[in-house]
């Protein structure tokens, strides 16, 4: 079995930044599962964000923006009592992918240019729910932002999120985004941290040859 791990979380800048690098390498292996694991960069902080820790940010932003040439926005930031707390948008991802497994790249995806591109303020439960349905009545699927909020609001999705944190925990994976191959019965890992799809394509070939 050969399948693909993702180990990402939708508010982390480097994760926004490789998404277009993962969608190029998906996109030439259409046949290759993909299993996405929520990390956990900043779950359950409560403590709002100050000046320094903005600034720290908006400087990580900038290298992201240079490397990647997507766009960013601090609008999210700049909010009176933001508190970055990312266990929501991991959730949200989490409860896409009980409802509709194949969507959940996706919701993720469109997690990130909310928070990162439009200023949304994806650590509410009523903002990822409006991103979330969107993507999930686009691939035909019919809930409303009630719906799904019932089962991001869960216990079975509160408790699969968390134990994904564990999971990442674990694997002693720090650093996001972390790419590995599931090929031969083995764990490979392709990468921790931005790398461009040919980086990743390279990497990936080096394990299939060397464990053929």
């Amino acid at each position: 079995m050969t399948r693909l791990i993702y180990i990402a979380d939708p508010m982390c800048s480097w994760c926004y930044g490789f998404g277009p690098e993962l969608t190029t390498l998906l996109s030439g292996l259409p046949d290759t599962q993909l299993e996405l694991i929520v990390g956990g960069l900043r779950a359950y902080n409560t403590e709002v964000m100050d000046e320094q820790l903005k600034t720290t940010l908006l400087s990580h932003w900038e290298k992201v923006a240079e490397t990647s040439g997507l766009p960013f926005s601090d609008k999210a930031l700049s909010q009176d009592g933001f508190i970055y707390d990312t266990e929501p948008a991991c959730r949200a991802v989490v409860a896409t992918g009980l409802l509709a497994p194949q969507a959940a790249l996706d919701v993720f995806h469109a997690i990130q240019h909310g928070f990162y591109a439009e200023g949304m303020d994806t650590t509410k439960g009523s903002i990822l729910a409006s991103i979330a349905v969107k993507i999930l009545q686009d691939s035909g699927f019919d809930i409303d932002e009630a719906g799904f909020l019932e089962t991001f609001e869960s216990d079975e999705a509160k408790a699969a999120t968390q134990a994904d944190f564990a999971q990442t925990q674990r694997w002693g994976v720090h650093g996001f985004p972390t790419l590995v191959l599931e090929h031969a019965g083995e764990l490979h890992l392709i990468t921790s941290g931005f790398v461009r799809t040919e980086v990743l394509v390279d990497r990936l070939q080096a394990v299939i040859d060397r464990t053929a």
